[in-house]
């Protein structure tokens, strides 16, 4: 057989191996994350996790999303730009910020407040908010962002008896909860993740809480789990654009008359 021909065969028995390759989405880590650190199964892992939520393509296409954190609060969040609205659901409290620069408006008890160190205040308190709330959406996505190491723990069932392979994250000094640690259990058949832990400090043996991940619904490209048992993530929305008034006015607006909600 001439080498034309064998170049023929080659490029005939290739041809699904390499289309299969180029299926692959690519899941780099954030800058920051401690890929050093962390174990290369618990990386595998977490790979596994983004492609069954969704991919990486359809996370980094997804902008502008919204969502109600247990009643407590009403969030948007433009991942593009930074900006984000976090509307206390209590009371009249309204904060606008970009989490970029830490920089924002606040309305509170009735008018937009000018003193800058109240401003200030609760502008960050504002950022806290929106750190914790959504971390309880978004947290699948985020296993290899900046200061984070992974550990694999091993085969663990969930408190339900779900076949489970379990992580360990913790995160660096400097990041946004350095000194806690969760333990992630991440189902065998489906990838996704089926149950947390979350413990205030990384020698602590007992958890604050473990909680289920359930409910698994598509949110546009992505899919998102709305059930942490005794915690309710409701109201979540994905829109391919709103308004700019959205993070500049404090008239709060019932978005699902927008176009674009998925």
């Amino acid at each position: 057989m001439n080498k034309h021909r064998l170049f023929l065969l080659f490029l005939l028995l290739a041809g699904p191996f390499c289309n299969a390759q180029s299926k692959k989405t690519p899941n780099p880590p954030a800058p920051g994350f401690d890929i050093a650190g962390s174990d290369p199964r618990a990386v595998q892992i977490a790979d596994e996790v983004m492609a069954a939520m969704g991919g990486r393509a359809a996370w980094d296409e997804t902008q502008l999303i919204t969502w109600n954190f247990d009643g407590v609060r009403k969030l948007i969040w433009d991942k593009w730009s930074g900006d984000v609205r976090v509307d206390n659901l209590h009371d009249d409290q309204t904060v606008l910020l970009n989490i970029n620069n830490d920089m924002g408006r606040v309305f509170r008890r009735g008018e937009e407040l000018t003193v800058v160190d109240s401003v200030t205040k609760y502008v960050k308190q504002g950022k806290r908010n929106w750190i914790n709330d959504s971390y309880w959406l978004f947290m699948p996505f985020k296993l290899k962002d900046a200061g984070v190491t992974l550990k694999y723990l091993g085969a663990e069932p969930t408190q339900t008896g779900k076949a489970s392979d379990v992580l360990q994250v913790t995160f660096k000094p400097g990041s946004n909860t350095p000194g806690a640690r969760y333990k992630v259990w991440v189902d065998k058949k489906t990838h996704l993740v089926s149950q947390w832990a979350h413990f205030q400090k990384t020698t602590d043996n007992q958890p604050t809480f473990t909680l289920p991940w359930e409910d698994y619904q598509q949110h546009g490209d992505i899919l998102l789990a709305s059930d942490r048992g005794d915690y309710e993530l409701s109201d979540i929305m994905i829109f391919s654009g709103l308004p700019g008034e959205v993070f500049s006015d404090f008239t709060r607006t019932d978005l699902s008359r927008y176009p674009g909600a998925k």
